[in-house]
């Protein structure tokens, strides 16, 4: 395939979705710079080695705002009176903004934060397998994976109990989208439904603040003038749903790894103290998000001896670049024992994931609860035949078990 001819990501074919690992290697193999079509009929140039990556990462000719790009269905994607509001947030911003906009929630996520979170962290988990425990089978991304940050997250930002599985709905209808391109009904829709519940409920949290983050946004909004009406929406937006959707993915898909490397379950069931590095191997082997980080490029820019034209979206593919050879002994075989996992998936620089200290101890906590309190763990189904989700984001969309039927732990 020439450097010419873009290629297709094959996101409507379930041997892809199940496995992209071999045509993410020929890609890599190929050249370190690839055009690509990717979900949704986009054109990108995809980034396929980590040194190229991490520069990548950090370039300055690479904006994270998607008003750079050239390509206008990029913007006709997002609901069209709300587009503004739509990425008026930290992840789609670049400086000054970017930084104001990041200082403003960094102290909700600091490594002591994170770590006072970890009693109710256990307590969610063990909550959850208590339900399922006795019944010797459960579906763990429904049952398990995906209550868990959503209750997390909720109750960091202060979203009531009878609410969280409202605006999980709308989010799955705007974001995970498999290879063809979305409803844009569907998706302004529930991109309606979800700016009207967040006004609404910053309206109620005005009236009767609360020890929330997002009670702490409104005092940024309404008496430090640091936040804009549209970029307090849309930062409880990025907060609410950037705060659970990969980590269920990492839950998942890290369980789902261990399931199919039988002797890696073995060795971290022996030794929990494996656990945070054997997280870190999970990310970079088959991290949450596929294939990667997009930038829009400023200028023209060259990257690994490519030219990229000004306003083309680069795709830092996170996905094939942390099985870089170069990079990584071995990069294809699972090894939570694995020294050095200095993966992509959380990124780089100044848009170096916020929440990454949280989604690691949620990580940690329920794969290693699960373990332990699911003694002999198996799939309930062939390994052929788990559906995983299409598009940019990447996990199982379900995982049937079976274990020994057990009591509380």
């Amino acid at each position: 395939m020439s450097q010419q001819q873009p290629v297709p990501l094959p996101y409507a074919d379930p041997a892809f979705v199940a496995d992209p690992f071999p045509l993410f290697r020929q890609l890599r193999e190929e050249g370190p710079v690839r055009r690509a079509v990717i979900a949704g009929g986009l054109e990108a140039w995809l980034v396929t080695r980590y040194d190229d990556g991490l520069a990548a990462l950090a370039d300055p000719r690479l904006s994270s705002d998607v008003r750079d790009a050239s390509d206008p269905r990029l913007l006709r994607q997002l609901p069209v009176t709300e587009r503004e509001s739509m990425i008026s947030n930290m992840l789609r911003s670049d400086p000054p903004d970017h930084t104001r906009l990041r200082r403003l929630v960094s102290r909700a996520f600091t490594a002591r934060r994170v770590a006072e979170m970890r009693p109710r962290i256990q307590e969610i988990s063990d909550r959850l397998l208590d339900a399922v425990a006795p019944a010797g089978r459960a579906e763990l991304v429904a049952d398990f994976a995906l209550p868990l940050p959503v209750t997390v997250i909720s109750e960091l930002l202060g979203v009531p109990v009878e609410d969280r599985y409202d605006f999980q709905r709308w989010t799955d209808d705007m974001l995970l989208r498999g290879a063809e391109p979305p409803d844009p009904a569907l998706v302004d829709e529930s991109w309606q439904r979800m700016h009207a519940y967040l006004t609404k409920l910053l309206e109620a949290k005005r009236a009767r603040p609360g020890d929330d983050l997002l009670g702490a946004l409104i005092t940024a909004r309404d008496e430090e003038q640091q936040l804009n009406e549209d970029e307090l929406i849309a930062m409880s937006f990025l907060l609410l749903v950037a705060g659970y959707i990969t980590t269920v993915n990492l839950i998942g898909g890290g369980i789902a790894a261990l399931l199919a490397n039988p002797r890696q379950l073995e060795m971290l069931r022996d030794d929990p103290a494996l656990l945070p590095g054997a997280i870190e191997e999970f990310l970079r082997y088959d991290g949450p998000v596929n294939p990667g980080i997009a930038r829009f490029a400023r200028e023209d820019v060259e990257i690994a001896g490519v030219n990229i034209p000004c306003g083309a979206t680069v795709l830092i593919a996170s996905a094939i670049a942390d099985r870089d050879p170069a990079r990584f002994s071995d990069p294809d075989r699972l090894d939570i024992t694995r020294r050095d996992t200095a993966h992509l998936a959380f990124g780089h620089g100044i848009h170096y994931c916020l929440g990454a200290p949280l989604a690691r101890l949620e990580g940690q906590i329920a794969i290693g609860t699960a373990l332990r309190r699911l003694p002999d763990l198996a799939l309930a189904v062939p390994p052929g035949e788990l559906r995983w989700r299409p598009g940019g984001l990447r996990g199982p969309e379900r995982l049937p078990v079976t274990f020994t039927s057990g009591g509380a732990g």
